[in-house]
């Protein structure tokens, strides 16, 4: 699909939607949606551009097609780098592109499908997997992926909570599938998706057995609910970037929602979900990675623009350059690790499709988490106070005032007042709004808090490799414990040796059918 036919295909469902406490009667033609849906539209048409293509194409060796890049399972290296580059692309344009959580999803599921066709007696379940892909990637779909659960007491398990709607779970099973109830509370761009990915958000016990589920439902499936917010700031004037381009969050609400088997990838396999958590949060993670640094490309942009509109010469400047220079150091730093994470990457031993390196990946996250109000700030920096002490745009067209405002804010003498306020707006809208708040929400939250990022870098990084390198520095013998023989990520000996991932940007023909190969 185009964007426009993916916006017609949106009329083809009929959710029921709340924005504004008001029933939303068709979310494609709802203003109050547009910039959301104008922004996964982006994902469509960039697509269909031929010199794009081997960015936003890949082929499948799943199904055996070729896909949008964010319906795609990855084989090896070039495509985590493809993936992340796509994204970064992507975002540039939309400030967040949404769509690549579909992606981080379906390549953690198809890894948990594998191994419990592995572990168990059903060996269904990567087939029922291979079906539903080949039904998105055959229609072009977009899922919004249902997994962050309202929770209830956070310091209870699910089975424990006062109401067991805090949580999605099983109701019933019956010879038609399964029956779900309970409430996702933060689900990306769900009311302008075409289904959702119902999953689960922590590791579970036995106890929670009826919470561990994971399956596949239509927007406007009976029983489905969604109270949502705005996508962006649509109508809004001085709105100059997230008037065209947002992203709408809703809490969805199931009650008592028919899932026919074939959509169920697994219910009451409690094993499976620290696992799946713990797949999709690595591959999200090293998106978000991505994403953010489309984010930080529109400020080191802007931050230019507003520079040479306020008549400096940053080359000239020591400060302004020292500043500029520092944002560019914090994005490409972030970025380097979703770099470092693609190349590093691992096949999974079940379905052996590629694993982000978990460590880079979490350094990345946590870096772009923390960082993100430090990009706004030198974005305040460079540009200075007029990005919020500027008069309202009605003003511009004001007889009594618009004249000498021009006049009087004016600064380089090449640029005109109009222009120079334009870049103040999107700076603004940016950074200094509600929705420069939201990015620092979403960047600081978005696929889990700093302090679960910390939480896998301290388990997957080899700690007991440099306790093994100072013993032996200091002739004093290599202390045994259990992280010991653990190796640098990407090293699969003591020599370190590893194989870089495949070049970017390689013709889609002449990818490579192999997985990575390590040396011996």
């Amino acid at each position: 699909m185009n964007a426009e036919e993916y916006r017609e295909s949106l009329k083809r469902y009929h959710p029921v939607v709340y924005v504004d406490g008001e029933r939303v009667e068709c979310v494609a033609d709802d203003e109050r949606f547009a910039p959301g849906v104008r922004a996964l539209g982006v994902s469509y048409d960039y697509a269909l551009r031929p010199e794009l293509a081997p960015l936003m194409l890949a082929n499948d060796r799943l199904t055996g097609r070729r896909v949008n890049r964010m319906l795609h399972i990855n084989s090896d290296s070039g495509d985590l780098l493809n993936k992340l580059e796509a994204v970064r692309l992507l975002c540039q344009e939309t400030g967040c592109a949404q769509r690549y959580l579909v992606h981080d999803a379906m390549n953690a599921l198809y890894q948990v499908c594998a191994r419990l066709d592995a572990e168990t007696r059903d060996k269904t379940h990567v087939e029922r997997f291979s079906a539903y892909l080949d039904h998105v990637q055959q229609n072009d779909l977009s899922i919004g992926i249902a997994m962050t659960d309202a929770k209830g007491d956070r310091s209870r398990r699910p089975h424990q909570q006062g109401n067991a709607d805090t949580y999605v779970h099983v109701v019933a099973k019956n010879e038609r599938g399964i029956v779900i109830s309970g409430t996702k509370a933060i689900v990306t761009g769900a009311p302008y998706m075409h289904e959702l990915l119902v999953m689960p958000c922590r590791n579970m016990t036995e106890a929670d057995a009826a919470f561990a589920l994971c399956c596949a439902v239509p927007v406007d499936a009976k029983g489905v609910t969604m109270v949502s917010r705005p996508a962006g700031r649509p109508g809004e004037k001085a709105a100059l970037f997230s008037a065209k381009y947002g992203q709408s969050t809703a809490v969805v609400m199931f009650e008592e929602v028919e899932v026919p088997w074939d959509r169920v990838f697994y219910a009451g396999d409690w094993q499976q979900s620290a696992t799946l958590t713990y797949s999709y949060a690595t591959h999200h993670r090293h998106s978000c990675i991505a994403a953010r640094a489309g984010f930080g490309d529109l400020l080191i942009g802007a931050g230019a623009l507003m520079c040479e509109a306020n008549g400096f010469d940053v080359s000239k400047d020591p400060q302004l350059k020292d500043q500029m220079v520092e944002l560019i150091k914090i994005v490409e730093g972030f970025y380097a690790c979703g770099v470092a994470a693609s190349v590093y990457a691992k096949a999974d031993p079940y379905s052996h499709s590629l694993m982000p390196d978990p460590v880079y990946s979490n350094i990345g996250k946590l870096l772009l988490a923390t960082q993100i109000y430090d990009m706004q700030r030198i974005a305040h920096t460079v540009s200075g106070g007029l990005i919020v002490a500027l008069p309202g745009p009605d003003e511009d067209h004001n007889p009594h005032t618009a004249a000498r405002l021009a006049d009087v804010l004016s600064a380089h003498p090449d640029i005109p007042y109009d222009k120079r306020i334009e870049t103040a707006r999107f700076i603004e809208d940016l950074s200094a709004s509600y929705t420069g708040g939201w990015y620092s929400v979403i960047s600081l939250h978005g696929g889990g808090s700093p302090a679960a990022m910390k939480q896998e870098i301290w388990r997957n990084y080899p700690v007991g490799d440099k306790v093994a390198l100072v013993e032996r520095l200091l002739e004093r013998g290599v202390t045994v414990g259990e992280n010991t023989n653990q190796r640098q990520p990407g090293k699969c000996c003591a020599q370190g040796c590893s194989v870089p991932g495949e070049t970017i940007m390689v013709d889609l023909p002449e990818l490579p059918s192999r997985s990575i190969k390590r040396v011996a």
